[in-house]
């Protein structure tokens, strides 16, 4: 591997950053979520330890696989798990003891302080998709996905108000080679935005460079001692570890970067048919990972994943917004809740074709759901489409749009003396009106959220502008956000410092893409 380039300047950043900062477009970004309502509890007690004892007892008893990786069972050998073969069986009480040193919550640092995120507790912060091969707009319809695709997206995710991380893979820029994509992708993100990002996973040296250019970004102190990095680490349901994924996440927690340890359930193909059986499989994978994690380094940042959906046992194709998804997604929040982690699950669930009415309810639906179990981050929040295969520039304005409600919905009831109205009910009285009395004025700016994308005309202005369905609303939407955007300042020396990493990097190896 080559040497880290080391940036020319400070963390404070050059004169010229300085004069590109006076003279950017402000974009208003809106805190994560921090939750004043309750959340939604399904499991009683006897149920949560019914479960957390079969957890143990798949553990302890059927084991679980970490394929290709002799570092990983020398670990778990020490650490006093049984290792015959591929096989861990880890006694119980172990992974559960080995878990209790992930940190209960953490700071995601961004290139602009302002937009740090702080993941666990009552925080919810919401990224885009993640990992289509194929994106959708209403112009160019279905097609395989690209780099300049992938540079849109992370604009619009710049420019979304409520979006508060720029995510990862937000599509699979298929006209670059494998093994290299990553490094644009990274640059993208680094570059375009602002906000926080994600690592590459999909190989050691992937999450190594993923280090490296952060160490150019933020620098090798900075990184070396804060959370720069979140990363999606999906654990090989059923209960299997593979060396790849096991790689990157090693690379991370040595450098006390945070991943998303998460099974990815299909119920019915890859877990029970059961809400039960399959908690009991998300929870004793979770726990082996994230245990695995602490072997590593002791006190990395994770987030307990749950990726999980059902199958259409008919046409073996997921199902979205169903509620058994919803009785686990809830029930993992418990589990999460009760171990001391933050809990990743949840978004923009859908299995339609298009930015529909059956995409819209499977959303709402997967949506709500996320916010009521008391999600911590919740990836793929705006923009997925087919089952994730799709990544769709007007469902990710539609669905960003939407995480508006999330935020006023956490905000909870307002019992203060504004809130209670009671002055505003004195002046109307019987009979009158609120539309112009004092309260109303004072509060109608911020008393309701509304809709920058739905339309609210009456039916006679709406013929009149064309009668634009959501789509159209959005694909119009699409091009003022991605025609408004202006690039956040970076001073100018970081951007040359990366760019020549990627250079040398990409000219290190032929292309592959297989």
């Amino acid at each position: 591997m080559s040497e880290v380039r080391p940036a020319r300047r400070t963390r404070g950043g050059g004169g010229a950053a300085r004069r590109a900062e006076r003279t950017a477009v402000s974009i208003e970004t809106a805190k994560f979520i921090t939750r004043n309502i309750p959340n939604f509890e399904i499991l009683n007690e006897e149920a949560l330890q019914i479960i957390e004892y079969n957890a143990e007892t798949v553990l302890e008893e059927i084991g679980v696989n970490f394929v290709e990786n002799p570092a990983a069972l020398e670990r778990w050998r020490a650490a006093g798990a049984d290792v015959v073969g591929e096989r861990v069986r880890i006694p119980r009480g172990l992974a559960r003891q080995l878990c209790s040193t992930a940190p209960s919550s953490f700071t995601q640092h961004a290139r602009n302080p302002e937009r740090n995120v702080e993941i666990g507790g009552k925080n919810l912060v919401l990224a885009p998709v993640y990992g289509p091969p194929f994106v959708r707009d209403n112009e160019g319809g279905r097609r395989y996905a690209t780099i300049e695709d992938f540079r849109k997206f992370v604009k619009l995710g710049y420019m979304s108000k409520w979006l508060h991380h720029s995510g990862g893979t937000v599509c699979e820029p298929t006209d670059i080679a494998v093994n290299k994509r990553h490094l644009d992708m990274l640059l993208a993100h680094m570059t375009l935005s602002d906000k926080p990002y994600m690592g590459s996973v999909t190989e050691k040296v992937r999450a190594e460079d993923s280090v490296n250019m952060s160490k150019i970004l933020f620098g090798g102190d900075f990184v070396d001692q804060n959370t720069v990095m979140t990363s999606l680490i999906n654990i090989n349901s059923p209960l299997t570890f593979d060396n790849v994924m096991m790689g990157a996440l090693e690379v991370y927690a040595e450098a006390n970067q945070a991943a998303i340890i998460s099974p990815f359930i299909v119920g019915g193909a890859m877990a029970p048919v059961t809400v039960a059986g399959t908690l009991t499989q998300v929870l004793a994978e979770a726990l082996a990972g994230v245990a695995y994690s602490q072997l590593v380094r002791k006190g990395a940042p994770v987030i307990m994943g749950a990726f999980v959906t059902s199958i259409d046992m008919n046409s073996g194709a997921p199902t979205f917004g169903t509620p058994e998804a919803a009785h686990i997604t809830y029930g993992v929040g418990q589990l999460a809740r009760r171990l001391n982690l933050p809990y990743r699950s949840g978004g923009s669930f859908s299995g339609s074709k298009l930015p529909d009415a059956q995409a819209a309810y499977e959303t709402s639906n997967s949506l709500n759901m996320a916010l009521l179990s008391g999600v911590n981050f919740m990836l793929h929040a705006c923009g997925w489409l087919e089952g994730g295969l799709v990544a769709s520039f007007e469902k990710f304005v539609l669905d960003a749009d939407q995480l508006g409600t999330l935020h006023h919905l956490a905000q909870g009831v307002s019992m203060d003396e504004n809130g209670q109205a009671m002055n505003a009910l004195r002046e109307v009285g019987p009979g009158g009106h609120f539309l112009g009395c004092e309260h109303t004025q004072a509060n109608f700016k911020s008393a309701f959220w509304r809709s920058d994308v739905l339309d609210y005309k009456p039916y006679e202005q709406w013929e009149e502008e064309g009668a634009r369905d959501s789509a159209t609303l959005a694909g119009a939407r699409v091009r003022k956000m991605l025609g408004d955007y202006q690039a956040p300042p970076i001073d100018p020396a970081i951007v040359e410092a990366l760019e020549a990493y990627v250079a040398q990097r990409k000219a290190s190896e032929p292309d592959a893409f297989g």
